[in-house]
């Protein structure tokens, strides 16, 4: 995966965020959105090649058309983890969509990152909610945010959308793990660079010292 690097490669806290071709043009401002509250950071964006491929956890069948999901997760994950290597530094990974879903996947997986970004994260994904029952969230603290017109389609799928994420944040609390859940106005296509900033942003706050 080709990686892009904004703010200050010297910081002590580093964001990672797996992005597409799509997101690359978007991520100076992103960057500086989040710099308007934090300003000692290094963004980390990771461009992966095959989003349905290498960010679901497991195989599923396609939601839209005929590309499912191929469930290399675990894959993507190792690579990662290399950029994680000098423990003098607090980690934390984030994104949009299903590389929300991936962060969440990743916090059950390690406790390497002291926090995880969630920014309308696909937690429709078939069997997730019970897969986190059973795989407690490893991180510190956990941000998740959905748009308030999200399910509002007749897609059997994404219609249950809202209610998963309810769910997804009841159970990262039941499991002691501080969670925000924010509501955004709009579907899912809107504003998805704030929301991402955003989630970066307060999720940071929520990791400062009292």
């Amino acid at each position: 995966m080709q990686s892009f690097r904004y703010g200050k490669n010297e910081a002590g806290t580093v964001l990672i965020q797996m992005v597409d071709a799509h997101d690359l043009r978007e991520l100076e401002q992103e960057a500086a959105l989040i710099q308007k509250d934090n300003d000692d950071f290094s963004l980390i964006a990771l461009k992966v090649n095959d989003w349905n491929r290498d960010l679901s956890p497991w195989k599923a069948p396609a939601v839209y058309g005929d590309n499912g999901f191929n469930g290399m997760a675990e894959e993507t994950l190792k690579e990662v983890l290399t950029l994680c290597g000098d423990r003098t530094k607090e980690y934390h990974l984030g994104g949009y969509s299903l590389a929300g879903l991936f962060a969440l996947w990743v916090g059950t997986r390690t406790d390497l990152f002291r926090g995880i970004a969630a920014a309308s994260p696909s937690v429709w994904f078939p069997d997730f909610t019970g897969y986190l029952r059973d795989h407690p969230v490893q991180c510190k603290s956990v941000y998740l945010s959905l748009g308030d017109k999200e399910d509002k389609t007749r897609h059997p799928v994404m219609k249950t959308v809202s209610e998963r994420i309810r769910e997804t944040c009841s159970i990262i609390q039941d499991q002691g793990i501080p969670c925000i859940l924010e509501w955004n106005p709009g579907n899912h296509f809107k504003d998805p660079v704030q929301r991402t900033a955003r989630a970066f942003s307060r999720l940071l706050d929520t990791c400062k010292p009292a």
